[in-house]
């Protein structure tokens, strides 16, 4: 019968949306299992057949999950806010919305023909006034919140003013910026100017003064992610470092809560490694260093406070404030020169490039507290000031950054641990050996000296032993318009909240999307953007008076903010009243099975623990951690096709002629090859830039040959398939098992379109098992114990890849099931039902009409998984092989029962056995039990 797979999947999907067959339900005494893909952003591009890899994954789990017996939570949206529509609308004046809604539609269309069981009742947009009002409202909680170290939780800044009223700054326990001292009359006594102050300190989401990366041309601050080898990753735009007042979240305050927890998730490792690397814990010592001829005093948080008596100089961050208060007179050109040099680098690339050695010297010198010696103090770009207070004490001896610096600088390398090894010409850091020329640390080992050499620290009143993390308090303002308005005005130059029921703070209409002509963010273009207090509602700009009419935030909230809770609205989608209901929370809690990319390790990955955490602590959900099992999939790679073009010409020479002439390498569209080879339709590239209509071909045997190579695929390497194409000759249920057979879920694999007419085989032999000729025919007969077997060993390798996520050897036992019933003219229901089900979570549409065609009138999705019955897979008997010498001579079926002497027995009393002994008696027998004899004349 003939396979039509375009007219059954058409058909099916049109089911699956009028039935809503995936609309899951919150009331249900069934258990509970959540599974979600990674939040998309919405491209210009569309799906190629790369992005549906983790989807196809989840949405096999989904299924398998269903036929369990769960409720399954399977729901999709769109991280909608983002810099590229923003792009767009610069360059063409079109709206970002419109953008971003002409972008879902084309995904929603490729998502929908591929059949995935979303429920789609609870699809969420980050760019929807709905979603980001609670976006915005999860700010608010933020901002009226502080971190109670006592407590180790986020409490409300109620309980915080009420410790100022009763104590003062006395026994508080807090993360802040600055460490205040105030008793509780000044508290009262300040006014309520100086009150917003104090508590912006404590607040965790803040404004201050940061150091962020800035790119004049996109007019906007990026995060580190953005920026590559110093310019925006989009556009390739200058990126330099600036200070400016920011939006930041209070992240550093659960670094330790963030670090213990990734032990209770079931994650890959080298993701927990990313996490953990970035969070930075260590410990050691913070000490103050004196600044000979003047008050200041340089702080340094050092690791290794045993190697105080070798810091023989310091080194401060460019931007570090003292910079500018210690640096001479004769060096001052020399520094501000140095300091606008690192200007172009971001942190990211400060962090990384550790060839390079620079800096520049501020004349000043520090006294060391132990060996009395001078310490030169420089500044470089090796030093950051978010990490540890923005200047390090130079061990040189014992630490290959330092030393570097010591030999390009000429500065003294002081041996302080133990070592054979000459310390001048290379660092020797290591903790295993004994502190040397150190006064009272000399024989001391490293935890010993570690620990004294603190308490001497403590001692002298210079400084104390403490814990630090890498991780700072993340920037959370973008200057952009694309994105969440953050619900704050602006009163005597202090920020206050909007009331909640204000909220949302719609983004403003603006003529243009860039910045203002005096620097601020686009919103700045607004007309409509200015706070009424009085009325409580958003006014012209041009009404604002600082009496009752105040300026909002011009800023926006950056791109994870939206991504960092989406997972919980999907619970309670349409709730007006609240961001989700406590008992939905706490109905479906975590994410059971997140899957996605790699690269969201440090930044939504972080951000999600930490909103979650935060309003865990403030009682909203009852869950920790939001993602228990996450799989990150690998990538499908594109094979991208070459063409050679003559330098200084406009001749292209064939792949295997290239090397007699100098050429460039060029990459061309895969769709301008001639079926699945590598010929090149030299007329198509002809008519497919203007600059190549002219082209010449330096052909061989009559052909141009393109070169070709696995790459990542993307748009910009031409190498793009896309997914619609694929359903349309193979259809999805094709896509589906072809993504999952290329191998294992978390490799990268290249991908092949000739290799899908395997898997279209494949199906129309299942589709054919149900039927005799054109005739559909499926026998109630009994089946045999061969057939049992056939189906009980498929379901037992199946049940097991899913719960491995091990889906491409799934795919091959399908094909061998299939194989082995058709073999075996199989066409009994007790076999073909069951069999529909395990494949459908695979091959959705095929199985459903199959399963209305055994007569079923609901679809097959919910009905229960067939269950292992493992009595079908015991043998009843054993073909033996029966070698002689080493030589194979015949096999013989015996009962699986026998036990081994039986076995020999009936082989030796077998005629073809007598007929090879001629009478003679066998040296050796040996039996292996249901698997072969062999014997020795």
């Amino acid at each position: 019968m003939f396979y039509d797979h375009q007219q059954i999947e058409k058909k099916w999907q049109k089911y699956w949306e009028e039935n809503q067959t995936y609309k899951t339900s919150n009331n249900t005494d069934k258990p509970k299992f959540y599974v979600l893909d990674m939040f998309p952003y919405p491209s210009g591009a569309g799906l190629h057949v790369g992005h549906p890899l983790g989807y196809i994954a989840s949405d096999i789990y989904a299924r398998y999950k269903r036929h369990q017996g769960f409720n399954v939570l399977h729901p999709v949206g769109y991280d909608s806010f983002g810099l590229p529509a923003e792009q767009y609308a610069i360059q063409t004046g079109q709206h970002p919305a419109i953008t971003t809604e002409q972008n879902i539609n084309r995904y929603e269309e490729q998502l929908r023909k591929i059949g995935f069981s979303f429920d789609w009742s609870r699809e969420v947009r980050t760019s929807d006034a709905s979603y980001y009002k609670w976006t915005q409202w999860i700010f608010i909680q933020l901002y009226h919140s502080w971190y109670n170290k006592d407590t180790d939780k986020a409490e409300s800044i109620d309980s915080l003013i009420q410790h100022f009223e009763e104590k003062g700054t006395e026994g508080l326990n807090a993360n802040q910026n600055d460490e205040l001292n105030f008793t509780s009359e000044e508290w009262k006594n300040a006014s309520d100017i100086d009150k917003e102050d104090i508590l912006l300190n404590y607040r965790l989401a803040y404004r201050a003064e940061t150091t962020v990366n800035w790119c004049p041309a996109l007019g906007t601050v990026l995060a580190n992610d953005e920026v590559k080898d110093g310019k925006s990753e989009r556009g390739g735009f200058p990126v330099f470092q600036k200070k400016m007042m920011q939006w930041s979240m209070r992240i550093s305050a659960y670094s330790e809560r963030l670090l213990q927890g990734l032990n209770t998730l079931d994650w890959p490792q080298p993701l927990k490694d990313s996490q953990e690397y970035w969070i930075g814990k260590s410990q050691g010592a913070q000490v103050q260093f004196k600044v000979e001829g003047h008050d200041e005093t340089v702080e340094v948080f050092t690791t290794r406070p045993d190697t105080i008596f070798g810091a023989t100089f310091m080194v401060l961050a460019p931007e570090n404030p003292l910079v500018e208060t210690i640096t001479t007179d004769a060096q001052k050109v020399e520094v501000d020169t140095y300091i606008e040099e690192t200007s172009k680098k971001t942190e990211r690339d400060r962090m990384s490039d550790v060839k390079n050695v620079s800096g520049a010297f501020t004349g000043s010198y520090a006294v060391n507290p132990f060996s009395n010696e001078k310490m030169p103090i420089y500044i470089s770009d090796y030093v950051l000031m978010g990490y540890g207070t923005g200047a390090v004490m130079a061990v040189p001896a014992h630490d290959e950054r330092d030393h570097r610096f010591a030999k390009k600088f000429n500065l003294e390398i002081k041996k302080v641990v133990e070592t054979e090894e000459d310390v001048q010409e290379k660092s020797f850091d290591s903790k295993d050996s004994v502190c040397v020329n150190s006064d009272f640390l000399n024989g001391l080992h490293y935890n010993e000296a570690k620990a004294k050499m603190i308490s001497e620290i403590e001692a002298k009143g210079i400084g104390h032993g403490t814990t630090n993390y890498r991780q700072r308090d993340a920037i959370f303002s973008r200057q952009r318009y694309w994105g969440e308005p953050v619900p704050i005005y602006y009163k005597d130059g202090m920020p206050y909240t909007l009331p909640t029921s204000a909220l949302p703070l719609g983004l403003p209409e603006v003529e243009k999307y860039l910045p203002t002509e005096d620097g601020d963010p686009p919103l700045g273009n607004a007309k409509e953007f200015a706070w009424d207090e009085a009325n409580q509602k958003v006014v012209a700009t041009d009404l604002i008076d600082d009496k009752t009419i105040f300026p909002l935030e011009l800023s926006t909230m950056p791109g994870w903010a939206g991504s960092s809770w989406y997972f919980l609205r999907y619970m309670d989608p349409n709730d007006e009243e609240t961001f989700v209901k406590k008992e939905l929370a706490d109905y479906w809690g975590q994410v059971d099975l997140y899957i996605g990319g790699s690269e969201h390790a440090t930044g939504h990955l972080l951000y999600s623990r930490f909103w979650n955490m935060f309003l865990k602590d403030r009682g909203y959900i009852s869950h920790d951690e939001p993602f228990q099992k996450l799989i990150n999939q690998g990538m499908i790679l594109g094979m991208s096709a070459f063409v050679y073009r003559i330098d200084g010409t406009n001749q292209y020479v064939s792949k295997n002629l290239a090397k007699d002439y100098k050429t460039q390498q060029i990459h061309v569209d895969v769709s301008l090859l001639k079926g699945t080879s590598d010929e090149l339709n030299t007329e198509a590239f002809k008519a497919w830039r203007p600059d190549y209509a002219d082209a010449e071909f330096i052909l061989e045997d009559g052909k141009y040959i393109t070169d070709r190579e696995v790459e990542k695929m993307s748009k910009s390497k031409y190498n793009v398939v896309n997914p619609d194409d694929i359903c349309e000759e193979y259809g999805a249920d094709g896509l589906r098992l072809y993504e999952m057979f290329l191998g294992p879920l978390e490799q990268s694999k290249p991908w092949n379109t000739q290799g899908l007419s395997g898997v279209y085989g494949f199906l129309k032999k299942f589709w054919n098992l149900y039927f005799n000729g054109d005739v559909f025919e499926v026998s109630d007969e009994e089946p045999t114990k061969a057939e049992y077997k056939v189906l009980h060993t498929l379901i037992k390798k199946v049940v097991y890849d899913i719960e491995n996520f091990s889906f491409n050897t799934s795919v091959s036992s399908f094909m061998i099931a299939v194989n082995e019933l058709q073999k075996i003219k199989c066409n009994k229901r007790n076999i073909l039902e069951p069999l529909a089900v395990i494949i459908s979570p695979y091959a959705p549409h095929i199985c459903e009409e199959l399963w209305s065609l055994l007569g079923h009138g609901t679809s097959i999705e919910f009905e229960k998984f067939p269950a292992l019955n493992e009595d079908y897979l015991v043998e009843d008997e054993i073909e033996y092989p029966v070698s002689v010498n080493g030589k194979m001579k015949f096999k013989i079926s015996l009962s699986a029962q026998l036990s081994a002497k039986e076995v020999e027995d009936l082989v030796i009393s077998n005629e073809k056995m007598q007929q090879i002994l001629e009478g003679k008696t066998p040296k050796k027998i040996i039996v292996v039990p249901h698997r072969i004899v062999n014997i020795v004349i």
